[in-house]
């Protein structure tokens, strides 16, 4: 009875059973004097997106205009927590080549022209 209650509610929830395991909330690394708390979901064709929910400089929060803009874009899972898409870095407002990896609750999330071969990164630490 159990096993056939779990297989109906998963059946009538699929995106709970589906989930990416980066999901979720992430806290990025201080960049010029702020850092943000970033949402990463499902966005278009089964990808992953992160956008700008909270912003925080050295006094605190604040009302960043950044707030509500995709900062991660259209990244798709490649597997062994590799990620492949863009990144948006709102210092310089330019979109780059992006990297992400999953290492439980740590992201290494990157971005890169030419090619790939130059890249600065960062490490996100998962919200609980």
């Amino acid at each position: 009875m159990k096993k056939t209650l779990l297989a109906a509610a998963l059946a009538l929830a699929p995106g709970l059973a589906l989930a990416d395991p980066v999901h979720g909330m992430w806290k990025t690394e201080v960049d010029d004097g702020s850092y943000a708390y970033v949402e990463m979901a499902a966005c278009s064709g089964g990808k992953t997106c992160g956008w700008i929910r909270r912003t925080f400089d050295d006094t605190g929060e604040y009302d960043s205009e950044n707030i509500g803009k995709a900062l991660v874009i259209n990244m798709e899972n490649t597997g062994d927590g590799q990620y492949r898409g863009s990144v948006w870095r709102p210092a310089n407002d330019k979109i780059y080549i992006g990297k992400m990896e999953l290492a439980g609750n740590t992201l290494s999330l990157s971005g890169c022209v030419a090619g790939g071969l130059l890249c600065k990164a960062q490490t996100w630490t998962r919200l609980q």
